[in-house]
């Protein structure tokens, strides 16, 4: 069977291998058992239609136990995925001081990935022109060739324009501001390009992998340079109106504390981002950075564990009102920061308690990050293989970016 016959047919059938499709692209390797759960599907239809995309090369089924599931004869499950060749995902993650490249196939596998670090207030086009370098050593090292690729999603720090991918003024990286992330990025690499917030995809890739993995309504708290908050809201990704959704780090703390960069007095990142933190601590330990930080707090250093633990008060007084307006069942904590631990998870957890309705503080868990600093950049793929879209130029439908041979385009107009 070709892989144009495995999308034909009668229009019921093909709705059902969409949704088997897209639970694969969803969430990665699942065992018959689980796919028929997460389509409504019987596993009799499951069957014929894992043998029908076997047959058309889009899946792979292996012997790798699914979670301690077992068959009918008590054997561990295997598990089906999407096949690898079938097509890949690149995601891009720009922070402050560094770019972040990671390709993955369809599978939900990382086949490589770099990192390097760039000047804090580089120019937008200095960092677009190392991340294609990045994005081309990774397809170098995955051996995947450009036509393979579905979609890029890319992550940056602030506010990003839904319908044109710019980042607002509230950015931290002011060499962005203005710049049409989705379009100069496309033309760069000449494959489609999603851009989204970054904490909007550290949550993506919690809900979808991480700490927030089954959860209907979640936040992520990224805090690092900045303070942002990624949600999860009626098992979907929540950006607002605009794009503005989840900017936690503007809540005005102190209506007479320092300017922040989006204009207003005492807001929550100008108390307790990375660089107030560092600030707070240089009198006494001279200049270092948020690693050397962490390393001392856990080693004891008194004045350190006592600025994290300020910072995990204030935060948590914040995280209150995210508990108050959406209720939440967990708050996932990321970033730098979030690396901490209970040296900032618990004075948090105590200041939301204080400051949260009751029954909305009962109904949240508060959890540390378990993705780390890949949270984004797998969130970025994430924003690929879900097909959530971010700042896009309208094309929903992921495409291989150039002309590859004819049983690609075919295979792949099956996985949309």
């Amino acid at each position: 069977m070709s892989g144009g016959e495995a999308g034909g047919g009668d229009p019921r059938r093909q709705a059902s291998r969409r949704r088997v499709i897209a639970a694969l692209r969803e969430a990665g390797p699942l065992s018959r058992a689980e796919l028929a759960r997460r389509t409504a599907l019987s596993r009799a239809t499951i069957s014929s239609i894992i043998a029908e995309l076997r047959d058309a090369a889009l899946v792979v089924e292996g012997d790798r136990p699914a979670d301690g599931e077992r068959d009918a004869r008590g054997r561990p499950a295997s598990v089906v995925r999407l096949d690898p060749t079938a097509g890949a995902a690149l995601g891009i993650d720009f922070g402050k001081r560094h770019v972040r490249v990671a390709l993955a196939d369809l599978g939900h596998q990382v086949l490589a990935e770099r990192t390097a670090e760039i000047d804090s207030d580089h120019p937008a086009e200095e960092g677009m022109a190392l991340a294609v370098t990045l994005v081309d050593d990774v397809l170098a090292e995955g051996g995947v060739e450009a036509s393979a690729v579905v979609g890029v999603g890319m992550g940056l720090p602030g506010p990003v324009n839904a319908a044109s991918g710019r980042l607002g003024s509230s950015t931290i990286l002011p060499g962005w501001v203005g710049v049409e992330a989705h379009e100069a990025m496309s033309r760069r690499l000449g494959l489609e390009v999603q851009v989204d917030n970054d904490a909007n995809l550290g949550a993506l890739a919690e809900w979808t992998w991480g700490a927030a993995r089954g959860c209907a309504n979640a936040a992520y708290l990224k805090v690092a340079t900045g303070i942002g908050a990624g949600l999860i809201v009626d098992g979907r990704p929540f950006r607002g109106a605009g794009g503005t959704a989840g900017e936690i780090g503007h809540t005005i703390v102190d209506p007479a504390g320092p300017v922040c960069r989006c204009g207003n007095r005492g807001c929550l990142e100008t108390l307790v981002g990375g660089p107030a933190l560092l600030a707070l601590l240089e009198p006494a330990l001279g200049p270092v950075t948020m690693r050397e930080v962490l390393e001392r707090a856990v080693a004891g250093d008194q004045a350190c564990r006592r600025v994290i633990a300020d910072a995990g008060t204030a935060i948590g007084g914040a995280a209150a009102n995210l508990c108050n307006l959406f209720n939440p069942e967990r708050i996932v904590v990321g970033g730098d920061l979030g690396a901490a631990g209970e040296l900032l998870l618990h004075p948090l957890r105590d200041a939301l308690a204080r400051a949260a309705i009751p029954s909305a503080a009962s109904d949240v868990d508060v959890v540390a990050g378990v993705l780390g600093e890949r949270a984004e950049v797998l969130g970025a793929i994430a924003l690929v293989l879900r097909g959530h879209g971010g700042a896009t130029n309208g094309a929903q439908d992921l495409e291989p970016a150039s002309a590859g041979a004819s049983s690609r385009r075919e295979r792949m107009s099956s996985l949309r």
